[in-house]
C-alpha cells in the first residue's frame, strides 16, 4: 500500500486531517447505508482544493470516483478502489445575485429550495423532496413533479481530471432524462448557477408543502434507499409495472421491494449490495416476463464486483 503513504503525505500539504479518511466504509456515506470501504475518501472545501486533489490523483494515476450526497448510488460490497472525492457540507454555500443563485455542489437540494423560497424566487419548488446534493442533481438531471434541473441551470463550473477549471453553459450540458455530459466527460461539478424567477412567497411555500406531503405519503422514507430504483420506461411507470406484477414486498436477503411504492428497492435490514442487485435482476426478469417491458436501473452502481 505504498501509494497510500505517499498520497497521504501529499494531501497533508493542503488539506486538514479530517478532510480525508482511508478505508472509509461507504455504508456511512450513502443514503442506501450499503457498500464496502473506499481506499480513501476526500472532502474538499473549495474549488482550489478540488483542483489540487484532482491534479494529485491524476499525477499518481489513482482511480477516481466523484460522489455527491450519496443518494441515487449503490456501492458494491467490495467497496471502491482508489480515491472517492465527496462534495459535502463544506461545499454548500448559497449566494443570491438578483434572480440567480450561485450554489456549491455539496448543498442539499432541500436547502437550496428553501433558500430560494425565502428569497421569493420560484423554479426550485420541485426539488424540495429530492434527497441529494445539487451537484448530484445536475449530474443526473434530477426531476420531480413536472420540474427538472434542466429548466433552471444557467451555468456550471467544473474541474477536469487534470485540474482545469471550465465553465459549461446549459446548452453544452447535454441534459436529457436522468443524463448530463458529466456522466461521460469525467469533470467534477463544483458550482452551479441557477436562473430562477421572482414569485410570491406564499404560493411557493404552498407548492413546496404540497410536494412534501405527496412525497411523504407515497414514498418509503422510513427505510434507507437510493431513491427511485428504476428509470421510467417510455410509455409506462416502473412502479406501476412492478406493482401489477405483484412484486411489492418481494425480498432477497435484506433488500425489499417497498410495500408503499413498488418503484423503490429499500434496505429493510442489513442488506448487502449483492442482495439489492439480485433483487433488481429478479424484478427486471419478472416484469419483462409479464409485460414485455425491460426496466433499467436509475440508481448508479459503482465499486468493485
Amino acid at each position: 500500500m505504498d501509494w497510500r503513504i505517499n498520497f497521504s503525505d501529499k494531501l497533508k500539504e493542503f488539506l486538514k486531517p479530517n478532510q480525508f479518511i482511508f478505508d472509509a466504509p461507504m455504508s456511512e456515506h450513502t443514503t442506501f447505508k450499503i457498500g464496502g470501504a473506499a481506499d480513501v475518501l476526500i472532502f474538499p472545501a473549495s474549488i482550489e482544493e478540488v483542483v489540487k486533489v484532482l491534479k494529485l490523483i491524476d499525477e499518481l494515476k489513482i482511480p477516481l470516483t466523484i460522489l455527491g450526497n450519496g443518494s441515487n448510488v449503490l456501492v458494491r460490497d467490495k467497496g471502491i478502489r482508489g480515491a472517492v472525492v465527496k462534495f459535502n457540507g463544506e461545499f454548500s454555500n448559497i449566494q443570491r445575485d438578483n434572480t440567480k443563485l450561485i450554489v456549491g455542489a455539496g448543498a442539499k437540494l432541500k436547502d437550496v429550495a428553501n433558500f430560494a423560497a425565502d428569497s421569493g424566487l420560484t423554479g426550485m419548488e420541485f426539488a424540495v423532496g429530492i434527497p441529494g446534493s445539487i451537484g448530484g442533481a445536475v449530474f443526473m438531471n434530477a426531476g420531480a413533479y413536472g420540474g427538472e434541473m434542466k429548466n433552471i441551470i444557467a451555468r456550471v463550473r467544473a474541474v477536469s481530471r487534470d485540474g482545469e477549471i471550465k465553465s459549461f453553459d446549459v446548452d453544452n450540458l447535454e441534459l436529457g432524462y436522468r443524463h448530463s455530459v458529466f456522466q461521460t466527460n469525467g469533470y467534477a461539478i463544483c458550482e452551479i448557477e441557477l436562473q430562477l424567477s421572482n414569485g410570491n412567497i406564499e404560493d411557493i411555500r404552498r407548492d413546496m408543502q404540497d410536494f412534501t406531503q405527496r412525497r411523504e405519503s407515497k414514498q418509503p422514507l422510513e427505510y434507507p434507499s437510493a431513491g427511485s430504483t428504476f428509470k421510467r420506461p417510455e410509455g409506462y411507470f416502473a412502479g406501476t409495472l412492478i406493482d401489477k406484477t405483484g412484486l411489492k414486498g418481494l425480498r432477497v436477503g435484506g433488500a425489499m421491494v417497498s410495500t408503499k411504492h413498488a418503484g423503490f428497492v429499500v434496505n429493510a435490514g442489513h442488506a448487502t449490495a449483492a442482495d439489492v442487485l439480485n433483487l433488481i435482476d429478479e424484478v427486471k426478469r419478472r416484469v419483462y416476463e409479464v409485460h414485455g417491458v425491460m426496466l433499467n436501473p436509475e440508481v448508479r452502481i459503482i465499486g468493485e464486483q
